[in-house]
């Protein structure tokens, strides 16, 4: 199944410019992506505090992307606000194992892998002990980059392995950065079926227009 994900981005740095994008998407999106970014694993720092997307728990489906060091140090707090998908960034896991097992406590786990990263780096991980796959399709850490065409290769390398071992063309590999309308499909064609969308549908015109484009894109193709 394909998912359209709104994503907040990395600019965020109170909860009011948080709350002011909820608000703008609140009739149209179903997922909302969280960036969680502690200036250690990249130079951005965003708002961090979990507690006020308390509020907004019902409205949405809730997924936080750390882009920290130990994310599971992160998880119980997110998820005692509400937050029902996890992901962390295998460059900045100490042990996968453990993260997987305590975001598995509160909702579904993916692992992401930067896009500077190797494919090996993924070679001990079982897919069967994952919910999903986040392919960075830039440099983590700033919104607005351009997709970067080599991770295509990287995407579909991912939905192999997943084929091979968790044999099951539904098993989640979502893809973050630089997704518009072009890109989206490439990034489908590869074999992703989740798609993180933040300058596209934040720096239209029409926020809601925009939404319904992407989604048509890929239910459609």
């Amino acid at each position: 199944m394909n998912e359209l994900i709104v994503s907040l981005g990395t600019e965020n740095k109170t909860w009011e410019d948080i709350e002011k994008k909820l608000q703008i998407v609140k009739d149209f999106a179903k997922i909302i992506h969280v960036d969680i970014i502690d200036g250690k694993f990249a130079q951005n720092v965003t708002f961090m505090d979990p507690a006020p997307f308390q509020a907004y728990k019902d409205a949405f489906l809730l997924e936080v992307h750390f882009m920290t060091e130990n994310p599971i140090q992160y998880v119980k707090p997110f998820a005692d606000a509400g937050f029902k998908r996890f992901i962390g960034h295998i460059e900045k896991i100490p042990n996968t194992a453990e993260f997987v097992a305590e975001g598995q406590l509160y909702g579904e786990v993916g692992i992401a892998i930067d896009a500077p990263t190797s494919m090996d780096s993924l070679q001990e991980i079982n897919f069967e002990d994952l919910d999903f796959i986040t392919v960075m399709t830039v440099k983590a850490g700033i919104s607005g980059q351009a997709f970067l065409e080599e991770q295509i290769e990287k995407i579909k390398k991912i939905r192999e392995k997943a084929n091979t071992e968790v044999l099951s063309p539904d098993f989640g590999i979502e893809v973050d950065g630089g997704i518009n309308s072009e890109t989206i499909l490439k990034a489908k064609e590869a074999g992703a079926n989740r798609f993180s969308v933040t300058s596209a549908i934040f720096k239209e015109a029409d926020p809601k227009a925009a939404y319904e484009k992407l989604d048509q894109t890929i239910e459609n193709t």
